[in-house]
């Protein structure tokens, strides 16, 4: 069963998600936490995974970050990744306090941006009893140097600059799209992926999504580094997902954070890019590895 949610955080925002009770669960049950990437909402593929961890005795609870989707927050698109953490462990705090939850038994599930959220937020919060991280973000800037064409840096600089002189005068936020109309446009996610899987996406799995984000979400990117928080994660289980093959969150990164790691940790390494880690022959390998990590350590 899958029923719609909302909490406050702790400034007052409402979030908004669904809950996914467990499958045969006769009291309070070990609770998953799960929320989408970079400008990504709920609906794109997350249900999937929350059905298999349902499936298998597990509460879900996936929501939309702030400022996108169904949840509240102004400026819409902001994407700012410490309130995002924040957010994440009032998520925490709110599954502790239903009666259909087992507050000693938590887990933190977070794909690409919100996989480099979960580090942070397991390393910082012990209530976190277990973790996976799919295809996360782990180098925020030598991440965006590899996405922004050298010569595009300095115009983007300039833009971040005059964005924060904007809003002093209480202007509007400067903005910019996630993709491009076409590939090759200048955007957010330049990658040839990325613009697939957004412009591919059927009505039911868009959500409330929408292609546009501020500036200073960029430039809130380039200054965030996760995986510097990842030695610091033990001894709660961390599991990570990499695709071999992607280059929007690049695997070669996300090995060398791994590495870096401490026991207990687990490591799945999938014959795919970035995106197709959420779907077809990747999800059905990655899911029920993901499920077991899950059902071994809460």
């Amino acid at each position: 069963m899958k029923t719609d949610i909302t909490f406050n955080t702790e400034d007052g925002t409402t979030l908004a998600g669904w809950f996914f009770a467990a499958a045969g669960a006769d009291g309070p049950a070990p609770t998953v936490i799960m929320c989408h990437g970079f400008s990504a909402t709920k609906e794109m593929h997350l249900d999937g995974f929350a059905k298999t961890f349902q499936a298998a005795g597990m509460n879900v609870i996936v929501y939309d970050n702030r400022n996108l989707g169904d949840s509240g927050g102004t400026p819409r698109g902001e994407i700012d990744p410490e309130q995002q953490i924040r957010d994440f462990r009032d998520a925490i705090t709110y599954a502790q306090g239903r009666a259909d939850v087992d507050p000693n038994r938590i887990g933190a599930w977070g794909s690409s941006y919100s996989g480099g959220h979960v580090l942070v937020v397991a390393a910082r919060d012990r209530r976190v009893k277990c973790v996976v991280s799919q295809v996360p973000l782990v180098q925020g800037l030598e991440n965006a140097r590899r996405l922004v064409r050298s010569d595009l840096w300095a115009g983007l600089r300039e833009g971040f600059v005059a964005d924060r002189q904007a809003r002093l005068r209480g202007e509007a936020p400067l903005t910019m799209p996630v993709i491009g109309e076409t590939f090759g446009d200048p955007c957010a996610l330049p990658t040839e992926d990325s613009h697939r899987f957004f412009s591919d996406l059927p009505e039911e799995k868009r959500g409330r999504w929408q292609n546009e984000i501020t500036l200073r979400s960029m430039e809130l990117f380039t200054e965030y580094e996760p995986g510097d928080a990842i030695a610091r994660i033990a001894p709660t289980p961390l599991m990570i997902v990499v695709g071999r093959d992607d280059h929007l969150t690049p695997a070669d990164m996300t090995l060398a954070a791994y590495e870096r790691a401490l026991e207990p940790k687990k490591l799945l390494v999938l014959e795919c890019g970035h995106f197709e880690a959420y779907t077809d022959g990747p999800f059905e390998i990655s899911a029920p590895a993901q499920c077991e990590w899950f059902q071994t350590h809460l």
